[in-house]
């Protein structure tokens, strides 16, 4: 297993579980960046991307473990930058900043979990 990214949850926006049940999506940021957005996403320590992010490789979200089916032109360069994308599960299409993944369900959002891509 090959990990690319790994980042703990340190806060829950008010509107990040509302966007995850009606959108199916979760908005990630570093913590601190943007505080203007705290409400709308979740929080995260600072991580470093030790490789491209790409189809096939997989997202694990505590217990919960998906697989990347598309990777939006800027999700690369904005996690660099910000740890921004958006994740977006089980869902068609893509945005440039948005990450679609397939697995089973949504997870289930709590502080100090571990967020980590990999290629398996």
């Amino acid at each position: 297993m090959e990990m690319k990214y790994e980042v703990t949850v340190t806060a829950i926006g008010n509107l990040a579980r509302t966007f995850l049940m009606n959108n199916q999506s979760v908005i990630l940021l570093d913590e601190g960046i943007r505080p203007n957005l705290s409400e709308m996403v979740v929080e995260h320590t600072g991580g470093e991307l030790k490789g491209e992010i790409k189809k096939g490789d997989k997202v694990k979200i505590g217990i919960a473990e998906y697989t990347v089916v598309t990777v939006g032109d800027d999700v690369n360069q904005n996690i660099k930058e910000e740890g921004h994308c958006t994740l977006v599960f089980n869902a068609e299409g893509t945005m440039p900043g948005q990450l679609i993944l397939k697995g089973k369900g949504q997870p289930i959002l709590s502080l100090g979990q571990k967020i980590e891509i990999y290629k398996k």
